[in-house]
């Protein structure tokens, strides 16, 4: 069954996820509650403070790590991820959901927050692959294998920026596919390959490296693909603007980089 994403219903569903989902922390339990301090960090010059940054699902196992990292070199700052489709993060800016910044798999989401960001950086690149079942059963070779009927393959929503992309590099090659499914993000379609409940899915190349055991990732070559660029920007609302931007920057430097190539993103 086919199902489709409405602005109206995204909507809603980030207003449920902005108010009863609890966020993912990176640090330990809070001693201290710094949340809008600007206090400064002892030897380092950057604030000090509690962050939540919005970011698009498939940063989530880098993100951890990128987070981690910053913690330990920055002593009293936390980090709370909330991680999400691009188009339900952008649904929680837009209702003024309390964060300090947001990171988008695209820049048209981002691009379309303008007045509510700073100005926006790339911080990485991605592309796409064929996510399939461990041992690739169904043989899939290439894009065009994804048009046979018989296959029950599953994409992201056409709102979501991997549907996006995935849409540009079928329509582009001239590929018709019926998804069984659309999904809200890359990872819900990563997870339906992982249960066995699709033959195939075209997720980022960094999603399916999270699942070694459970699919295998079919490349797509570069004349046929998409490039996904991730651009970070803090929050017009934040009530951490110093340390927000003290982090954003961060995620450009060489140590950060470095966590992100060695996840399998591209340089930006």
């Amino acid at each position: 069954m086919s199902f489709t994403f409405t602005r109206r219903h995204v909507t809603a569903a980030a207003a449920a996820v902005a108010l009863l989902v609890p966020l993912t922390a990176c640090g330990g339990d809070d001693s201290k509650d710094t949340s809008g301090a600007q206090a400064t960090e002892s030897g380092t010059g950057a604030p000090k403070a509690n962050l939540t940054v919005l970011a698009a699902s498939s940063l989530t196992d880098v993100f951890k790590q990128a987070g981690a990292a910053y913690e330990k070199a920055h002593p009293g700052t936390k980090i709370t991820f909330s991680f999400a489709g691009s188009q339900e993060l952008a649904a929680q800016v837009e209702q003024g959901a309390p964060a300090d910044a947001l990171v988008t798999a695209d820049t048209k989401t981002m691009d379309g927050l303008g007045s509510d960001t700073g100005t926006p950086s790339i911080i990485a690149k991605n592309r796409l692959v064929i996510a399939t079942g461990e041992g690739n059963p169904e043989k899939i070779d290439e894009l065009k294998d994804l048009a046979d009927t018989k296959l029950k393959v599953v994409l992201a929503a056409p709102e979501v920026p991997v549907g996006r992309y995935s849409k540009k590099i079928l329509d582009a090659q001239k590929i018709t596919v019926k998804p069984v499914s659309q999904e809200p993000n890359v990872r819900a379609v990563l997870s339906k390959v992982e249960l066995g409940e699709a033959d195939a899915g075209l997720v980022y190349k960094t999603d399916a490296a999270t699942a070694p055991d459970k699919v295998d990732a079919v490349e797509i070559p570069d004349a046929q693909n998409a490039i996904a660029s991730y651009p970070a920007a803090t929050l017009k609302t934040s009530k951490n603007s110093a340390a927000a931007e003290a982090f954003v920057k961060w995620l450009s430097t060489p140590e950060a980089q470095k966590i992100f190539q060695d996840a399998g993103f591209q340089k930006p």
